[in-house]
């Protein structure tokens, strides 16, 4: 048993290699792989520092943290795939002090540059010139090529500016100029992106390490089991609840997928489903974790950040869209296993919720604390310093979860290699956000955008979706936000959207290109699991998902749904409507209810649950009246047979 489990692990662990390339990283044992961990546990250390008595000057605190992420990135991710994962070549070494030390360039001579006031000289130009390669290389290796081509085209608009058409033409940007923008102004790679990477987001991922040490989302899985595995298709419903509690500690839809799916697929196709439908209810559940608060993905403290909103903001307008995602694919699944007849697990086989809580209950500690002090008005900062914290405490109330002092240091290193993606990706990102404000092109697409769709909302909206879902192709969660919120998002808000309900947008549907074809990175890592037709599981899992591809169009047009300027009885008439209204999709996406559902049922159902979904009186009433004639029909229809 203890061999097969081992060769589950590693099997999970090569799936993740293949489509995740962050996880595609060195295993450094001996000297070297000590002063490695040397340099993560001292970069965590840092960041542990400046939370706890207060971080420095933006450029200052921006620099020291890229510096630790690109010496860390080019000695832990080979220059190429086949070079070796155990030992360090002298080329990565060679980049490895280079990057390090170029953006230890900013803070030795901060403040000669504080004083130039923006003047280059020579070597600030080669120095910047290079930190901007050190960047597009890092981000080559850890997130991939998708994000990199994006910041080069960006780059080549910059210089391209005088010959391109009217609409995007700008009078061009200098080398020198380009390079003292982005690397010496908080507007580049120094910018937000990273800035929030250098605070919110590595505590929040250093949090997460800790939990992940103390068995966490084995607490999770048990718990999915207890609640939902003796249902009619249990496994599919444990896949989706660990798969949105895990949202609440993980960045990666893959990371996900392997994680949860390494259990929950095979038990789902033990019991009946179909390998595309096991791959796809996966991948829709693991790719809704980022878009369900806390955490999401990381990318909730940038939005914050960017729109000018307390995180807090952010989190309660994320809370509607993400059950009703989660509520979607939860009917979808249950109509999928009444139709097939599928049975849930015996429940003698399951662990008791009871016994689940008393055992490993205090891991939902720290979890519970961070919501309060995120609803008492902390920081996010110091909700994560305290859920940290806490996370160590509750851990040591049984010796079954207790860390040892060697899982407390494990636990530093895992949180500085655990932030390297996000942290090259932020840094790539600022490069995108960097060009945008030097030739404002921002406004350009975003008009362009508007003149496209004739000044009409809702062709704009389209628009808006294809460019989210493109640009979210293969980049992990907090850079495809930052590059749809930079480009997409102002068309949206030029026409009287509000703000947060234009950067709620292009981030579902950023989101959701990890799930739609054909490049749906958590649809192809949950068919290396369950053997299915990679294609096949995306779509699959696109029809589970269909609340993502909906509620954002909804949200734009009533944004009750994400608690905005509205009262409490008005969000507590739209969330109960629009749960209805799911079950509407629900039958249209699996065609079933009591008995098979006909074509012309199926578009009445969807009809109906739209109009359910859509806010207000007229339109709650008609869907609710559609809905009932429909269970009858299908009632009567099903006694019948």
């Amino acid at each position: 048993m203890a061999v097969e489990e081992e060769q589950k692990q590693f099997d999970a662990d090569e799936l993740l290699k293949e489509f995740d390339s962050e996880a595609d990283k060195r295993v450094l044992t001996g000297f070297i792989g000590k002063i490695v961990s040397a340099i993560a546990i001292c970069f965590t250390l840092f960041q542990l520092y400046t939370a706890f008595f207060g971080v420095l000057d933006a450029q200052l605190q921006r620099a020291v943290h890229l510096s630790f992420g690109m010496g860390l990135i080019f000695l832990l991710y080979p220059s190429r795939h086949n070079w070796s994962r155990t030992s360090i070549h002298p080329f990565d070494l060679l980049l490895a002090i280079v990057g390090a030390a170029v953006p230890m360039y900013v803070v030795v001579t901060y403040h000669q540059l504080v004083l130039r006031a923006g003047t280059v000289t020579n070597l600030d130009y080669v120095i910047g010139g290079i930190g901007i390669l050190m960047v597009i290389e890092g981000c080559r290796r850890v997130v991939g090529k998708p994000m990199v081509i994006v910041a080069l085209c960006f780059i080549a608009y910059a210089f391209a500016g005088p010959y391109l058409p009217n609409i995007l033409a700008h009078r061009g940007v200098s080398p020198s100029d380009l390079v003292a923008h982005l690397y010496f102004t908080t507007e580049g790679i120094f910018g937000i992106p990273l800035g929030v990477s250098s605070t919110f987001i590595f505590l929040f991922i250093l949090f997460g390490a800790y939990l992940e040490s103390t068995g966490l989302g084995k607490f999770f899985i048990d718990i999915a089991n207890s609640i939902a595995g003796w249902a009619s298709g249990g496994p599919a419903k444990v896949t989706v609840l660990a798969s949105g509690m895990m949202g609440t500690i993980s960045g990666s839809s893959v990371a996900n997928v392997v994680g949860v799916g390494s259990f929950t697929i095979p038990m789902m196709k033990k019991l009946g489903y179909e390998k595309e439908f096991a791959g796809g209810v996966e991948a829709a559940g693991s790719t809704g974790g980022q878009l369900m608060p806390p955490i999401m993905g990381a990318a909730a403290f940038l939005m914050a950040e960017f729109i000018g909103v307390p995180y807090l903001d952010v989190v309660k307008a994320a809370v509607i869209p993400a059950l009703l995602y989660y509520m979607g694919i939860w009917i979808a699944v249950h109509l999928e296993a009444k139709r097939k007849g599928l049975k849930g697990i015996p429940r003698h086989q399951l662990p008791k919720l009871k016994e689940v809580f008393w055992n490993r209950g205090h891991l939902a500690l720290p979890l519970i604390a961070i919501l309060y002090l995120l609803v008492d008005g902390q920081t996010p900062t110091k909700a994560a310093l305290w859920g940290i914290v806490i996370a160590i405490l509750a851990s040591a109330l049984r010796k079954s979860t207790r860390m040892n002092p060697g899982q407390l240091i494990e636990g530093l290193e895992k949180g500085a290699k655990g932030v390297l993606g996000v942290l090259v990706a932020c840094a790539t990102a600022g490069i995108i956000i960097g060009v945008v404000t030097k030739t404002g092109v921002g406004l350009k697409l975003a008009g362009g955008l508007i003149e496209l769709a004739g000044g009409m909302l809702l062709p704009v909206m389209f628009f808006t979706m294809i460019t989210s879902i493109i640009l979210g192709m293969g980049v992990p969660t907090t850079a495809n936000y930052v590059i749809t919120a930079t480009i997409a998002a102002p068309a949206l808000i030029q026409l009287g959207i509000p703000i947060i309900a234009a950067h709620m947008f292009v981030f579902y549907f950023g989101i959701i290109a990890d799930i739609t074809p054909p490049v749906a990175l958590a649809a192809y890592a949950a068919s290396g699991i369950s053997g299915g037709n990679p294609m096949k599981t995306g779509i699959t899992a696109s029809k589970l998902a269909i609340a993502a591809f909906i509620v954002p169009y909804i949200f734009v047009y009533a944004p009750v749904l994400l608690m905005v300027k509205a009262t409490p009885v008005e969000v507590t008439m739209a969330a109960v409507s629009a749960v209805i209204g799911m079950f509407g999709l629900g039958v249209a996406m699996i065609g079933y209810w009591y008995t098979t559902v006909s074509g012309a049922v199926r578009v009445i159902s969807f009809i109906g649950g739209l109009m359910l979904i859509e806010p207000g009186l007229v339109t709650d009433i008609l869907g609710i009246v559609i809905l009932i004639g429909l269970y009858f029909f299908q009632r009567n229809k099903a006694n019948a047979q």
